[in-house]
């Protein structure tokens, strides 16, 4: 009589089968545009806010002031976005696309959480709760409240890194 599987492989079977979707697209999406997860989500939120400053990005992704800003400093040395003070206000500093960076969000995949909240929002409101809480559980059960983890499906640019 072989090992029973216990009831707890299949959450962690499920959880590497996720793993696995976002390291595939995280690397089906650099190898197509070069970009990380983290850099096309600053990008997308520029391009539909239209030439926002960097606290608006931070908010909009939700991740930190400073993570946005060396996202922004990474994508500006690689001629994705440009830096210019605000006419309204000499203080603010605001972030624009350039024409290299439409190019890329063009041609970029669909993003994993796109095709995610497509079948999330078919779901009952029972369900979408059932979920929310079931997973706010396991990352707790985890320890993994204090990682700084905005809603972007990606397997890198967590700050700070996590020591396996």
């Amino acid at each position: 009589m072989g090992m029973q599987p216990k009831d707890y492989d299949e959450i962690l079977v499920a959880l590497r089968r996720i793993t696995r979707a976002i390291d595939l697209q995280s690397k089906r999406l650099l190898k197509t545009t070069g970009l990380t997860t983290s850099q096309l989500l600053v990008l997308q939120v520029i391009d539909d806010l239209g030439s926002p400053t960097p606290s608006s990005i931070s908010r909009e992704v939700v991740l930190s002031q400073a993570t946005v800003t060396s996202l922004i400093d990474r994508l500006e040395r690689n001629g994705m976005v440009s830096r210019f003070k605000s006419a309204s206000d000499k203080r603010a500093v605001n972030i624009r696309l350039t024409p290299l960076a439409e190019e890329k969000l063009k041609d970029a995949p669909e993003p994993l959480q796109a095709g995610f909240l497509r079948e999330y929002r078919k779901l009952p409101e029972y369900q979408k709760h059932l979920l929310i809480g079931s997973l706010q559980q396991i990352a707790a059960m985890m320890d993994a409240e204090e990682i700084d983890a905005s809603p972007i499906l990606d397997t890198g640019d967590l700050n700070p890194p996590l020591q396996r």
